[in-house]
């Protein structure tokens, strides 16, 4: 009998909020907000786990479940699970020492990978919220190049008064990425980012609207990943005002310090793979990249 997932509603966020928190997991894919925003994403209760079951680009997989304990009865009744819905069995989302768990529970049983693409980039707040260091001397050209530029610049929160202007921004934002990056696909990503304006307050986000003058500049939007760590889910920036990106990213660090001292680290989520993404993320020299670890299970093991 398979198990009965169910999709999240926003409201959920408080039920499972702890559980997620108690994880001690930084991984961008146990926020709960785009477990909600992104793909079609199911949840049960099982054996007094959370169990995830994950639909997205034309593949299911279950995630590593959230709980604590022995971790054996939940694993062994989603592999049930998935051999009663004639899928390969896969996990993902695991840490090395979830992986390494893995393998001494099930020996020989599993294929084990990481996919460096999915590498969260987590940087100490305190570094982006300041620019300090020689590594950050270009970021801090670019700041003050926006401020000689921009002497009337702001920033504002996110709100009911905002959202709408965010919509208009990052519209455009896409249509002229779409034209010059006619090969990517932003279908998905914007998909999940109107999820998150209609869903904005009942997920817990907060976000930054920078404002060079009269015009919109900059966006960014995050919520709470764990106790101390903050997870910036969405950040777009007119490329046109130079220094935008390096303004929105610093005064988001400031913004979420001073509104939550207890936040230590931002997960600035991974990259896809994509290669200007790569570098700009590297460009900030994270603390430390979170490696993400998958795992098949041999008798459905499949090429990808």
């Amino acid at each position: 009998m398979t198990i009965d997932f169910r999709r999240l509603k926003p409201e959920d966020r408080h039920e499972l909020r702890e559980l997620l928190y108690s994880a001690e997991r930084q991984g961008c894919e146990y926020s709960f907000a785009n477990l909600y925003l992104w793909g079609c994403q199911q949840t049960a209760m099982v054996e007094g786990w959370l169990a995830i079951f994950s639909h997205f680009a034309g593949r299911s997989v279950y995630m590593y479940p959230v709980g604590q304990g022995d971790p054996r009865p939940v694993i062994d009744t989603l592999m049930a699970d998935a051999r009663e819905r004639g899928i390969p069995f896969r996990l993902y989302g695991m840490t090395e020492q979830e992986a390494e768990q893995m393998d001494k529970l099930y020996p020989g049983r599993f294929h084990f990978g990481k996919n460096r693409d999915s590498f969260d980039y987590v940087y100490e707040i305190g570094r982006l919220a300041e620019l300090k260091g020689k590594k950050l001397q270009q970021k801090r050209n670019h700041v003050n190049r926006f401020l000689r530029e921009n002497p009337d610049w702001r920033v504002q929160p996110i709100g009911e008064e905002t959202l709408e202007i965010c919509r208009d921004f990052t519209a455009e934002w896409y249509r002229q990425h779409a034209l010059e990056h006619p090969h990517m696909d932003f279908k998905l990503e914007q998909v999940a980012l109107d999820r998150a304006f209609r869903n904005f307050h009942g997920l817990g986000m907060e976000g930054l609207l920078l404002y060079a003058g009269d015009r919109a500049a900059a966006m960014t939007m995050g919520c709470r990943l764990g106790e101390d760590t903050w997870d910036v889910n969405f950040e777009n920036a007119d490329s046109a005002i130079e220094g935008a990106y390096p303004m929105i990213n610093r005064e988001y660090a400031r913004y979420i310090r001073e509104k939550h001292p207890e936040i230590r680290l931002l997960n600035r989520e991974d990259d896809m793979g994509i290669p200007g993404l790569r570098k700009a993320k590297e460009s900030y020299y994270p603390d430390f990249l979170l490696k993400k670890y998958t795992a098949v299970l041999l008798e459905s093991y499949e090429e990808d």
